[in-house]
This record gives structure tokens, sequence and C-alpha cells, in this order.
């Protein structure tokens, strides 16, 4: 996959109409915990760009926009509009989605004891 050429499963265009909103550039504004200050606050990793010496080129992924939709079964992350999806780069949406799941965990109420034992 080159930066013209869709993942298998678009079959309906949807990641090249995020991407094409997103000008081919990652769209996370530091919610993977890197404030992107030096490109404008906007992650500047874009499709088929080469980030690192040694690796391939980036492939973008259509997610959810907001945090807590990347904590969405597949199928109900598959399901969303294209106005609910943004670009992103596999860094910023892994970072995002730890940070999203920590922040669940953090608030969800504690299990109580075993009632087995």
């Amino acid at each position: 996959m080159n930066e013209r050429t869709p993942p298998l499963g678009d079959t309906g265009g949807l990641w090249q109409a995020v991407l094409a909103a997103a000008a081919g550039r990652c769209q996370c504004r530091g919610t993977c915990g890197k404030n992107h200050s030096k490109d404008g606050g906007r992650c500047p990793v874009a499709q088929g760009a080469y980030v690192r010496h040694g690796t391939g080129p980036v492939s973008l992924l259509a997610a959810p926009a907001q945090p807590d939709g990347l904590l969405l079964p597949a199928h109900r992350a598959a399901a969303l509009p294209k106005q609910e999806l943004a670009a992103w780069c596999p860094a910023c949406h892994d970072a995002t989605r730890r940070t999203a799941r920590a922040a669940r965990q953090a608030t969800a109420p504690a299990a109580g004891p075993d009632a087995l034992f």
C-alpha cells in the first residue's frame, strides 16, 4: 500500500475520504501525549512518509476521532460515519488508545471480592 493505494477493506472509499479530509496527514493534536508543538500542534506524519531510518513508509489509519471511540469494538468502529473518523499515524493511534484505556480503568469501579472464596 502506498499513498495512492487504499487498504483492502476500503471497498466504499471511506479510507480515501478520511485521508482527503485530513490532507493526507495524521490528525492527532496531542492526545497521544506529545504536544506536537514544533508542527503547529498537529502531528507531522503524512501518508507514505518515512519516519525513521530503516522502517517502511507510514500507512495512516482511519479510526474514531475521539480517544474513547478508539476503545469501541471493531464492528462498532467500522460502522461509524466519515464525520466521526480521523486519520491517525500508528504511533499516535496506539499511544492515544493506551491513554484512553488507562483513563477508563482509572474511573472504573473497583471489582468486589470473588464470591467463591
